[in-house]
C-alpha cells in the first residue's frame, strides 16, 4: 500500500500540546492585528500627506489671491519693473547705493510707486508731501510686517501697540517729555558730551581719522541712562565693547535681514535659523539690560519711601512711567513697563546717535557752516564749558545746521503703516483697507518736486521766511501728526548740546578716504562707518 503523508498543520504533530496550539493561534491573530495597524498606519500618513498638500494649496491660493488684489490696486500707481520672485529686493545690494536708488526711482514717479518685497508684499512707497500728509494725518497702526519683527524685542509699546492700547499709552507717557521735565536733562547731556569729548584727545593728538559713530553711541547712551533712569552706567569710560549697544547693532541688523528674506516671515522658520538664534540671544542680552534699570529703580524707589536715600532733584521718564495711572487708577503693567522702557532705551540712543554722527560729517564737509556756527556758540557761551537750557533757543544758525544734516540724513529713513479703512489721496487714487504704505522720509527730503537743489547743504533753507513757502509735511525727521515722535524735543535738544560743545572744542575735518555709505537699518547707518579728522580750536578762533 501507498504511504499518506501526514498533515503540514502544526496541532497533527504528536509533540505539539494544546497550550502550544493556543500560542500559535494568538501569535498569528497578532500578527495579522500588527499587518491592520500597518495599513492603519500608513492610511494615516496618506491623510497626513493629503491634509498637508491641501493646506499648503490654500494657503498658497490665498497668497496668489492676495498678489492678484494688490496687482489690481496698484494699477493705478505705475512704478519701476519688478522680478516675479523676488519683487524688487534685488535692486537692494546692500553697497551703501539702496536710498540712491529709491531717489532716482522718485525722480521719474514724483509722488508714488509700488514697492515689492518679494511675490506677495507690496508696500505704496510715498515722498510727496501731499500724500504725506494724508497718511500722517491719521492714527493708522504701523504696518505688521517689519514692524512684528521688533516685538521680541521692544514688546508691544509705543512705537508698534494701537487702537485704545496705543492712546492709553501715549497719554501717560506724554508728561514724561513736558519741557519741565526735560529742563534739568541739559546739564546731565553736557556732562556726558564732555566725557565724551575728553576721550577725543587722543585722536585730537594725532593725524588719523577715526568712526565716531562707536564713541556718539556710548555718549548718548550715557545721556539716556542719566536722563530718563538715573543711572550712572560708566558706559563710556569702562574698558572693552559695550554689551547692550553691540545687542542693539545685531538686533537691527538682524530685523532688516529678517524683512529681506521671505522665508524667514515665518515664525518657525526663522526660529530654526542661525539667524534666529542670534536674534534670541541679543534680545536676551538686551532685555537683561533693562530689566536691572528697573530693577535698581523699584530697590531705589523702595529705598526712598524708608528714607534711606535723598530724594532726587527732578523727576525722570522711568519715574513717571512707574507712577502713571488712568482715569481709573490704573498703571502700566509690568509687561508694558518694561516695553516702555525697551523701546525708549532704543530710540532714546540710537536715533539721535545716528543723527548726531551725520550731523558731525556734514559740518564737517562744509567747514565755511560748521565756522558760522562755532561764531555762533563761542558766542552765547562765552567761557562756559557747559550748557544751559536757556542757552538751547540763543543759537539759531547752528539748530538750522542740524536741521539740514536731518533733512539730507535722517535718522529713520523710513516709516510704513497698515491701513485699517481705505484712503483717498489728494489727486483722487485710492487704496483699500488692509494695504500697506510706507513713507520714504529719504526720497521725501530729497525730493527735486519739492526741494530745490535737494541734495545741496543750505541751512537757509529754514528761515521763517522759507520755511514759510513750504507744506509742513515737506520735513518730517520725526514724522508727523498723531503718531509723531513723542521724544523729539528731547532728540533736538541732545543734538544742539553734543554739537555746541564738540564744536567750541574741535575742529570737524573730512578724510577724504573714507567717505560714509549710507546703510538703512532701522536707524540710518554707515556701511564703512563715519570716519573724521579733529583738531583742537585755537583760543582766538
Amino acid at each position: 500500500m501507498t504511504k499518506v503523508a501526514p498533515p503540514t498543520f502544526p496541532c497533527f504533530y504528536p509533540c505539539w500540546t494544546a497550550e502550544r496550539l493556543r500560542a500559535a493561534m494568538e501569535l498569528y491573530e497578532h500578527g495579522q492585528n500588527l499587518k491592520h495597524l500597518y495599513v492603519d498606519s500608513v492610511h494615516l500618513y496618506y491623510l497626513a500627506a493629503l491634509l498637508a498638500l491641501v493646506f499648503v494649496c490654500f494657503k498658497f491660493a490665498k497668497l496668489m489671491i492676495s498678489r492678484a488684489q494688490q496687482i489690481k490696486v496698484l494699477e493705478a500707481f505705475p512704478g519701476p519693473p519688478t522680478h516675479w520672485l523676488f519683487g524688487h529686493v534685488h535692486e537692494f545690494k546692500q553697497d551703501g547705493t539702496d536710498l540712491d536708488k529709491v531717489v532716482k526711482w522718485g525722480e521719474k514717479y514724483p509722488q508714488v510707486f509700488p514697492m515689492w518685497f518679494g511675490p506677495f508684499t507690496s508696500f505704496l512707497n510715498i515722498h510727496h508731501p501731499s500724500y504725506v500728509k494724508t497718511i500722517l494725518a491719521t492714527t493708522e497702526p504701523k504696518d505688521d510686517i517689519a514692524y512684528r519683527f521688533l516685538i521680541p524685542w521692544i514688546g508691544n509699546g509705543l512705537l508698534v501697540s494701537q487702537g485704545q492700547k496705543w492712546f492709553r499709552h501715549r497719554r501717560l507717557l506724554t508728561p514724561g517729555f513736558h519741557y519741565d521735565v526735560l529742563k534739568p536733562y541739559v546739564k546731565l547731556i553736557a556732562d556726558s558730551t564732555k566725557t565724551m569729548l575728553d576721550k577725543w584727545e587722543t585722536h585730537a593728538k594725532t593725524e588719523k581719522s577715526f568712526d565716531v559713530f562707536g564713541s556718539v553711541s556710548l555718549m548718548t547712551l550715557d545721556s539716556i541712562m542719566k536722563c530718563a533712569f538715573s543711572c550712572n552706567s560708566n558706559c563710556q569710560t569702562e574698558s572693552g565693547t559695550n554689551a547692550y549697544i553691540k545687542a542693539v547693532y545685531d538686533l537691527c541688523t538682524l530685523v532688516n535681514t529678517r524683512f529681506r528674506i521671505f522665508p524667514y516671515h515665518s515664525e518657525i522658520l526663522f526660529h530654526l535659523s542661525p539667524h534666529g538664534y542670534q536674534f534670541r540671544k541679543a534680545c536676551q542680552l538686551a532685555h537683561r539690560h533693562t530689566e536691572e534699570v528697573i530693577k535698581k529703580r523699584k530697590e531705589a524707589l523702595k529705598n526712598q519711601k524708608e528714607d534711606l536715600i535723598p530724594k532726587k532733584r527732578y523727576l525722570d521718564f522711568l519715574d513717571i512711567l512707574l507712577c502713571a495711572s488712568d482715569e481709573n487708577q490704573q498703571g502700566l503693567s509690568d509687561e508694558d513697563l518694561r516695553a516702555e522702557v525697551d523701546t525708549f532705551m532704543f530710540e532714546g540712543h540710537d536715533t539721535t546717535a545716528s543723527g548726531i554722527s551725520w550731523i558731525f560729517y556734514t559740518l564737517a564737509c562744509h567747514s565755511e557752516h560748521q565756522q558760522k556756527c562755532r561764531e555762533e556758540i563761542l558766542q552765547v557761551l562765552g567761557d562756559k564749558d557747559t550748557m544751559d537750557w536757556e542757552d538751547l533757543a540763543k543759537i539759531p544758525y547752528t539748530s538750522m545746521c542740524i536741521k539740514e544734516s536731518l533733512r539730507l540724513y535722517p535718522p529713520v529713513p523710513g516709516i510704513s503703516r497698515k491701513l485699517t479703512k481705505p484712503m483717498m489721496f489728494s489727486d483722487g487714487r485710492s487704496v483699500p483697507a488692509g494695504f500697506l504704505v510706507s513713507v520714504s522720509i529719504f526720497g521725501l527730503h530729497r525730493n527735486a518736486t519739492v526741494w530745490e537743489n535737494p541734495n545741496m547743504f543750505d541751512p537757509l533753507r529754514y528761515l521763517p521766511e522759507n520755511t514759510a513757502k513750504r507744506s509742513p509735511h515737506a520735513f518730517v525727521p520725526f514724522s508727523a501728526g498723531p503718531r509723531n515722535c513723542i521724544g523729539q524735543t528731547f532728540a533736538m535738544n541732545e543734538m544742539k548740546v553734543a554739537v555746541a560743545l564738540t564744536l567750541r572744542r574741535y575742529e570737524l575735518i573730512k578724510d577724504p578716504y573714507h567717505t560714509p555709505k549710507m546703510l538703512p537699518r532701522l536707524v540710518l547707518r554707515s556701511l564703512n562707518g563715519i570716519y573724521l579728522k579733529i583738531r583742537p580750536v585755537q583760543p582766538n578762533t
